[in-house]
């Protein structure tokens, strides 16, 4: 009777499961650091974690300072999971304290991501030679722990790259210049002061991304002269405008003008600034 016995304990959980702890990190003679993109709109330092996928700071050029992080995964939670994140002393520093960074949750289909603050701090603990570990209960067997650690092997040079690319991102994005309206002076091609600052900041945007689609040009005319010269005029000024983003590396193709002359008004033309803002030129800017 006494296996019978000792096997029903087994079955019904009568003595203690000991979970296991299935680990994931680039071992010190593997880990390598990346920079998969550096120019003056985005900024990504990436690092593979062997057998797991990999993990991605990610920094865009924007008016404020910025950073992203996700733990791109190959197999992604497939329930809501706690995930827990501490900082570790590798193998080769032993003697430092560990200490907790962070608690958050993971959701199906979803990556592991955390916003800017924390992303930096664990920048700065991988900086200090420390190993940031995130730490859950495997989603398909929760009697198992699954921790997921970055590895701070030469990670010191690219991580410099990194911020060098970081401060020399634009400071303003797309959306800051993908709808935007120029003025111009009355009776010409000239833009106003203030919009050529605006276009100097839409040809800098578009010199660097590769993702841009399309530019539409829409002109525009004030009702100051001849319904006819003013619709010559409008053309004048959108030609000019799709030849200066020509000249800064734009393809041709892309630039779609149009020449509206004083139709679509947007004020009434009764007053010098109502005809200033009539006088006026609009760019959109897609992506694939």
């Amino acid at each position: 009777m006494g296996w019978r016995i000792l096997m029903a304990l087994i079955l019904f959980g009568a003595f203690p499961v000991k979970a296991d702890l299935r680990s994931f990190i680039a071992d010190i003679d593997t880990a390598q650091w990346r920079l998969s993109l550096n120019n003056s709109i985005s900024c990504q330092l990436v690092h593979d974690i062997p057998a797991y996928g990999k993990a991605v700071f990610t920094s865009r050029a924007n008016k404020d300072s910025n950073l992203s992080f996700k733990l791109d995964m190959w197999v992604k939670p497939s329930k809501q999971t706690s995930v827990t994140l501490h900082s570790i002393a590798p193998k080769w520093q032993p003697g430092k304290e560990e200490h907790f960074l962070a608690e958050f949750d993971v959701y199906p289909a979803f990556d592991g991501e955390l916003s800017n603050d924390l992303a930096w701090n664990v920048l700065a603990q991988l900086d200090a030679g420390m190993q940031p570990t995130f730490f859950y209960n495997d989603w398909f067997n929760v009697q198992d722990q699954v921790s997921v650690g970055l590895s701070s092997a030469n990670f010191k040079s690219t991580f410099s790259e990194f911020k060098a690319c970081v401060s020399q991102l634009l400071p303003y994005s797309f959306d800051d210049i993908a709808l935007t309206v120029l003025s111009y002076q009355s009776g010409g091609t000239q833009l106003t002061d203030a919009a050529q600052g605006q276009l100097d900041r839409i040809k800098a945007y578009l010199a660097v991304d590769p993702s841009v689609k399309w530019v539409l040009i829409d002109a525009y005319s004030d009702s100051y002269g001849s319904r006819h010269s003013n619709q010559i005029l409008s053309q004048k000024r959108a030609d000019s405008l799709k030849a200066v983003l020509v000249e800064s590396g734009i393809d041709t193709e892309r630039i779609l003008t149009a020449a509206h002359g004083e139709k679509r008004p947007v004020a009434s033309n009764l007053t010098k600034s109502e005809r200033g803002r009539n006088r006026r030129v609009v760019i959109q800017i897609t992506k694939f």
